[in-house]
């Protein structure tokens, strides 16, 4: 495994926590050495530490630091003259096959069962929500009741949570959205349900 220094960071150290006490639960035994490196880096929103170390040596190179930003300026194009390692290929199966989790309103109606998965929808369901903005527990509430169809918006809500790409304060009353460059599946899977925003959501 490369020895090259990957810088390593968290927009919230709870989230961090959460996504990691998550990950843990199952488990009868302490994780090894490349267990460990996946979980951090899913821990941030990435896949597992492939995926992270991509992404980690795009941001050394480029230097950007996203602040806050909308899906569009997530998804524009880099400016001239930057240099940018190809991203890790997009499965188009598995984009059809998340995609049918949605219905044409861009709603979610069930809950996919494997992890990657899962993934790609709480990417999506972050995209409804709106950056930068402080939400009380029944606004983020009312976002995915709108954005699901299997009724259970607690199980959506701490999901996104755990995956780190919402935060809330320690007594549970005010939230916010993560703000980080979501994965090229994410984006894709983003766009493409785009033109059908599930009823609820805000702007992102």
């Amino acid at each position: 495994m490369s020895r090259t220094p990957l810088p390593y960071s968290a927009g919230d150290i709870s989230a961090l926590a959460r996504s990691l006490r998550a990950q843990l639960a199952n488990r009868t035994e302490p994780p090894g050495h490349v267990e460990w490196l996946n979980m951090l880096a899913k821990a941030v929103g990435c896949r597992n530490f492939q995926h992270f170390r991509v992404q980690a040596q795009t941001q050394t190179q480029t230097q950007i630091q996203p602040q806050a930003q909308t899906v569009e300026q997530f998804t524009a194009q880099d400016p001239p003259g930057v240099v940018v390692d190809a991203p890790p290929p997009v499965d188009p199966v598995r984009l059809l096959k998340v995609a049918r989790c949605f219905d044409a309103a861009g709603a979610l109606l069930r809950w996919p069962p494997k992890r990657s998965e899962r993934d790609l929808c709480l990417w999506v369901l972050w995209s409804r929500i709106d950056a930068g903005r402080a939400m009380g527990e029944g606004e983020v509430n009312d976002v995915l009741r709108g954005a699901n169809r299997f009724g259970d918006h607690v199980l959506l809500r701490r999901e996104l949570c755990d995956f780190g790409l919402l935060d809330r304060t320690r007594d549970g009353r005010v939230y916010r959205r993560v703000e980080r460059r979501p994965p090229p599946e994410a984006l894709a899977m983003i766009r493409r349900l785009k033109a059908a925003p599930a009823a609820g959501g805000g702007p992102s």
